[in-house]
């Protein structure tokens, strides 16, 4: 090829390329303060009681002193409320009324610790520790690689009030990835039990983020390569692979789910990693709604709630990490999901 079919050729490349047009930013509401190492993945815990003092919860990875901090609905760090001198840890999630042996309740935050190759558990807003220093997981497993946790969601089945959670890894096997773990309370103290393997991997990439539908009784994850598989959540409904899909629509790295649900509607809101973006599907049809961009650069984890948090948030939040040690908040309504 001479030189000016070369020059043709690269002009004509350059105009498509600028042809494509990019997805108007829709503007946070607020940035976090960042945290010290690298972020990763939010949790919303909503203060019923004062919605406006809700906290979000988010992991900062690092081997020796990573943490999971927790923000005023202003981004600020609550210091008296983050946990620190944790050895990566990796996802986080926030469930409510765990049934304690006094006949009390409390709510709860499970986060990985990949370091350690366990998962945690504090009860909120008190940050008190109840798992006796950590839970063990893939303890069936003979390398370090998968007995080493990623993504956490927790499921509390609606008809009995039993509390589980879902634990992924950085390295697992084409099927049986996800371990799910009953949390048992006793006279001895709270135990994670291992109640069922399940998930196919394609063998792409990895798994990571886990979300839970509690009403409808599903859990979602990202097969980060290839697309979003559905289960259901409850252990007795079987093992069976509920739906696959959403591949064509994401550039790469399948990532962070948030499950936003509203009385007649739902969404499923997924990371678009190295697109920058976020993909919206229909939560009951799996069909593609659109895509967004929420100025945020390769999230990683990602989470919502419909529910009013005071004038600060009065249509819902949405959270979404992103790669400069920071979280991203936005009003739900600037998602425009209902329109």
């Amino acid at each position: 090829m001479n030189k000016l079919k070369v020059n043709i050729v690269f002009g004509i490349t350059v105009l498509l390329l600028g042809c494509v047009a990019k997805l108007p930013e829709i503007l946070a509401t607020t940035v976090t303060e960042k945290t010290p190492h690298d972020s990763d993945d939010p949790a919303i815990w909503i203060n019923k009681q004062n919605p406006e003092e809700s906290i979000v919860f988010g992991t900062d990875k690092d081997e020796v002193n990573g943490g999971v901090y927790a923000f005023n609905l202003d981004g600020k760090i609550i210091n008296e409320k983050s946990i620190t001198g944790i050895s990566y840890p990796n996802n986080v999630d926030i469930e409510y009324g765990f049934a304690l042996t006094d006949s009390t309740e409390t709510d709860i935050m499970v986060f990985s610790e990949r370091g350690k190759n366990q998962i945690r558990l504090f009860s909120v807003p008190d940050m008190r520790p109840l798992d006796n220093g950590g839970f063990k997981v893939f303890e069936d497993e003979n390398t370090i690689e998968m007995k080493r946790p990623m993504g956490v969601a927790l499921y509390k089945n609606p008809k009995t009030g039993s509390i589980s959670v879902f634990v992924s890894r950085k390295t697992g096997p084409t099927n049986g990835y996800l371990y799910q773990y009953e949390l048992v309370s006793d006279s001895m103290g709270v135990k994670a039990k291992l109640v069922r393997r399940l998930g196919t991997f394609s063998g792409q990439k990895e798994i990571e983020a886990i979300a839970v539908d509690d009403e409808a009784g599903f859990v979602y994850y990202s097969d980060e390569g290839a697309g979003v598989r559905k289960y259901h959540a409850s252990p007795e409904h079987g093992n069976a692979e509920l739906a696959f899909f959403g591949s064509q629509h994401f550039k790469d790295d399948i990532e962070g789910i948030a499950i936003a649900k509203y009385e007649n509607k739902g969404f499923l809101i997924v990371s678009n990693q190295q697109a920058h973006s976020f993909v919206v599907f229909d939560l009951k049809t799996n069909v593609f709604i659109k895509e967004i961009n929420l100025g945020t650069s390769e999230t990683d984890g990602c989470d919502v709630t419909t529910t009013a948090l005071g004038s600060k948030f009065p249509n819902g939040l949405f959270v979404s990490m992103n790669d400069e040690k920071n979280f991203f908040f936005h009003d739900l309504a600037k998602l425009k999901l209902l329109e």
